[in-house]
């Protein structure tokens, strides 16, 4: 399974962290290809409120982004009224009232205390909030190349503005204040936490530096972000501009639904009547990889794939990365740290790449043990079949040769599966294992518009009584202009610091998930990895809808980045289990429920291949850790150390990172993952020693148990240290063997 595609978070976060001076994160991905940096910096991109500055209301009516949006549903934004032309005038007043909000503390004659300072500094913001929320969302969902334009103008417009906000004169004196007597206040424990994470995040943003340093992180931020727009914007041509086109003998032997699939994308792009397209959408390009018997088109496609990002000479991200990773390690020696990636290190759990390192390449060697056991499996398999693969097994016939040993072996047809996994079945069964884990029920609002026909809206409500939790945007397929890939995001974050003047309705979140199927003309149907995704991305869903913070710094996602793929992996868990899959995997034509014996082998069949998932994975994650851990980028060349580190670890021949450095989103799309790609195998010792809970109680819907992973997991946000969470959900420290046997590495 592809577990990484949450990186869409980040693309959003490279818009609202580099871009913005907000207060909470809302884009979370699991795919590296879809658009939006989580967190880059220590800033957080939040949930709209009420406007502090009226003036706004009166002077720039016309705006619909800066109109009160009370007429609205919940108070969603009017996505039918939003005219391209509208963000860059309404980011600019939203940018000027927030200051004035800031500068109201600042010039406020009372004692600076919790109420005067950080509190009020919680709720500043409102309206860029609730602007940017909007804009990060339809940069990643809907970035057509007028809204393309506006991203690249306004990058550096709001990075800068996210630094004058954190070194606003007297801002940090005051902040300070607080923090410094946090202790001897009377302050609850949420309350000093709250005062500990803003001060460090002033801190991390130079407000302790010289004004001279100030001004020279200011510019370095600059350009970070005009060169992630740029970097992400050049994937995104790559993969809504290329095509494979084939024809239905090509695609022989394939299943209906990737045929269908195809097919469909012809239509969109106008093609001829017996021709079918294969683009660069993961739904589509991978399940190519795995059953198209054509060795040549097979390689062309994984040319392609493994090539975005250099497809075009004018879009090559070879020089922007490598810029940079230069201006990353100037801006970690203005904080006196020898790398980056020590930066980054020193707020998250690891607090040390020594400590990273340690666990990858702990599963490393364990992983390439694996994989050069399955490639013997697979040679083995060519020798007796006679498949004709001269030069023996390359990258692009890896899948392919693993499909046919995944059936030879277990009898375990994947696309045997399929028609049982439509995306109505998978749905249903998300939200129903929502419903018996946290109480929770999903009702459509087809009345509520949207920015795209395919996207759904719900009320998420308490089934005890009633209660209005959250509203959820479902945005499933993939299109054009839309990043690639799988996140979760936000457009108003979950508070209780509300104004005297707003309504309740703006502490009630607008979370919503992006996949990146593979739409059909009929039923839509979903591999098990797809479907996986949907779990994992509805993970992080929950971690926005039942949050339950007082302060909107601390809600939600707004977590350390190595505990926010906990929430999201931890879901995963139940769409695995035979209970749910027997309720909810129905035949999309005939209703059957999917058979035992078809379960039994999907079960038997886990763990194959989990030395190359393993592998893609981790190579990744090394060379992410290696890379930033550099000193001094003076004649780097990033192929090169590319092709030089795969060869010092001993890459395992036939196997390919999954995120080359030129289309490396986590990395160069974003902040929050850069030097932190190992955070999904940080998650994952977290994620299956969290599920094991369950499995001990012999109930995978214990309901004292799943109280507990709501109250610790999915709803105290950044209330308490991550691992003191942990710690009062499991009684003790985090276990690795339960992830090291679930990978079959033990």
């Amino acid at each position: 399974m592809s577990r990484h595609l949450c990186w869409m978070a980040f693309l959003f976060a490279s818009l609202r962290s580099s871009a913005s001076f907000s207060r909470r994160s809302n884009i979370i991905g699991r795919t590296a290809t879809t658009a939006a940096n989580l967190l880059t910096t220590a800033t957080a991109a939040g949930a709209p409120k009420t406007c502090s500055s009226t003036k706004l209301f009166s002077t720039m009516t016309a705006n619909p982004l800066l109109q009160d949006w009370s007429s609205q549903p919940f108070n969603l934004p009017p996505f039918g009224e939003v005219k391209t032309e509208d963000y860059e005038p309404a980011l600019k007043e939203a940018m000027i009232a927030h200051l004035e909000d800031l500068q109201a503390i600042v010039d406020s004659t009372d004692e600076p205390t919790f109420d005067s300072v950080i509190k009020a500094y919680d709720q500043s913001g409102g309206l860029l909030d609730k602007v940017q929320g909007v804009f990060s969302n339809m940069c990643s969902s809907m970035n057509t190349e007028e809204l393309q334009k506006v991203q690249t103008d306004m990058s550096a417009v709001l990075s800068k503005h996210s630094s004058k906000a954190y070194t606003l004169p007297g801002l940090f004196q005051k902040i300070n204040q607080v923090y410094q007597t946090r202790l001897e206040s009377g302050l609850n424990s949420e309350q000093i936490r709250l005062v500990e994470r803003i001060h460090m995040d002033f801190v991390r943003q130079g407000a302790e530096l010289s004004p001279e340093a100030q001004e020279e992180l200011s510019q370095i931020k600059a350009n970070l972000a005009e060169l992630r727009t740029k970097f992400m914007q050049n994937v995104l041509k790559d993969e809504s501009t290329y095509e494979l086109v084939v024809t239905k003998n090509d695609l022989e032997d394939c299943p209906d639904s990737l045929i269908e699939s195809s097919k469909q994308a012809a239509v969109e792009r106008e093609k001829g009547e017996d021709d079918y397209v294969i683009t660069l959408s993961r739904s589509l390009v991978e399940p190519f990889l795995v059953f198209c018997k054509n060795r040549d088109l097979r390689w062309q496609a994984f040319e392609a794939w493994t090539q975005r990002g250099q497809l075009d000479e004018s879009r090559d991200n070879v020089p922007i990365a490598q810029e940079m990773l230069k201006l990353r390690q100037k801006q970690a020696q203005l904080y006196g740290y020898k790398s980056y990636a020590e930066f980054q290190c020193v707020d998250r759990m690891a607090k040390t790449p020594e400590n990273v390192m340690k666990l990858l390449e702990d599963v490393w060697t364990r992983a390439k043990v694996s994989a050069d056991k399955e490639r013997e499996e697979l040679e083995a398999y060519v020798k007796e079949s006679g498949l004709d693969l001269p030069g023996g097994i390359e990258p692009w016939d890896w899948r392919f040769v693993a499909e046919k040993v995944r059936i030879s072996k277990y009898s375990f047809d994947e696309s045997l599966l399929k028609p049982y996994l439509s995306l109505e079945s998978v749905r249903e069964a998300m939200f129903a294992v929502s419903g018996n884990l946290f109480g929770l029920q999903y009702k459509p609002r087809p009345d509520v518009g949207m920015y795209h026909p395919d996207v759904d809206a719900y009320e998420v409500r308490r089934k005890s009584d009633d209660k209005l939790v959250s509203i959820f945007v479902h945005d499933n397929f993939s299109r054009q202009f839309k990043s690639s890939g799988a996140w979760m995001s936000e457009y108003r974050s979950q508070t209780r610091n509300l104004k005297a003047t707003d309504d309740e309705i703006e502490g009630v979140p607008i979370v919503s998930n992006n996949n990146n199927l593979a739409k059909a003309s009929g039923t839509t149907l979903l591999s098990y990895d797809d479907a996986t995704t949907m779990f994992h991305e509805f993970g992080h869903a929950h971690h926005g809808m039942l949050s339950d913070a007082t302060y909107g710094r601390l809600a939600s996602t707004n977590v350390l980045t190595d505990f926010v793929e906990l929430p999201s992996q931890l879901m995963e868990h139940w769409f695995a289990e035979r209970q749910v899959l027997k309720q909810f995997a129905r035949h999309y034509e005939t209703g059957e429920i999917v058979p035992d014996d078809l379960l039994d082998k999907l079960k038997a069949a886990e763990s194959f291949n989990q030395g190359f998932g393993t592998i893609e994975y981790t190579i990744c994650a090394l060379l992410d850790m290696a890379m930033h851990q550099i000193d001094n980028y003076d004649d780097f060349d990033i192929i090169e150390f590319e092709k030089k580190e795969l060869e010092r670890l001993g890459m395992p021949q036939g196997i390919v990172m999954r995120h080359r450095p030129p289309h490396f989103l986590h990395l160069f799309a974003s902040e929050m993952y850069a030097a932190g790609y190992y955070v999904y195998l940080w998650a994952e010792v977290l994620d299956a020693d969290a599920y094991a809970a369950f499995e001990e109680k012999g109930n995978i819907f214990d309901p004292e148990t799943a109280e507990k992973a709501r109250k610790y997991i999915y709803s105290a946000g950044n209330t308490e240290a991550p691992d003191e969470l942990f710690r009062l959900f499991r009684g003790r420290d985090p276990d690795i063997s339960f992830m090291l046997k679930k990978k079959g590495l033990v």
